[in-house]
């Protein structure tokens, strides 16, 4: 629904070192819980600063649905305040029987948070920096490239950046009374 906020945080589970890994043994609640974690995370940015809008985890190896299900179920209930309650549904799973080579099971995490704006804000904050001081610019405009386009690729961060705060702070209310306008707004057309 959102076509511009497209830029997903993945995770792995279990991260251990091979060393370790014949001295560990899994269960499916480790995994789930490793899977949301911030040090598992394949991104520069802590998912907890931020608000999950859709989710989603593939599980691999034996293991019982139910009890993917009711972990999976567990991990929003615990963090709801994580997840956007105006997006029903936003959480999908995945099993397959076949394990990993050299695990006996694992998840892999796919997941669209707001949180990922911490590296777009990062990012813009740099280019900001440099382009000041207009460090590096003679390379660009010296192969065709103008110091506008450079302005609009900061506006255009800028306008995601705000875009995923808006959705990050957004509330069911706040649909509740968008679509109340938008009945009104009909209404209104219809009598005329």
């Amino acid at each position: 629904p959102f076509p511009r906020l497209h830029f997903f945080i993945t995770g792995f589970a279990p991260l251990t070192s091979r060393g370790c890994q014949q001295y560990r043994t899994v269960s499916v609640p480790e995994l789930t819980q490793q899977m949301f974690d911030a040090r598992n995370m394949m991104a520069a940015c802590d998912p907890r600063h931020g608000r999950y809008l859709t989710v989603a985890a593939m599980f691999r190896g034996r293991m019982s649905m139910k009890e993917v299900d009711e972990q999976m179920l567990n991990v929003q209930n615990k963090n709801s305040a994580y997840f956007v309650e105006w997006i029903p549904n936003n959480v999908k799973i995945a099993v397959c029987d076949i394990p990993p080579r050299g695990l006996k099971m694992s998840g892999t995490f796919v997941g669209n948070s707001t949180s990922i704006q911490e590296i777009f804000k990062r990012i813009s904050e740099q280019f900001s920096a440099m382009f000041r001081r207009k460090a590096f610019l003679h390379w660009y405009t010296g192969e065709g490239m103008d110091e506008m386009e450079f302005m609009e690729a900061e506006s255009n961060m800028n306008d995601l950046v705000s875009e995923y705060q808006q959705y990050q702070d957004a509330t069911v209310e706040d649909e509740v009374d968008d679509f109340e306008g938008d009945i009104e707004e009909e209404e209104e057309e219809e009598e005329y």
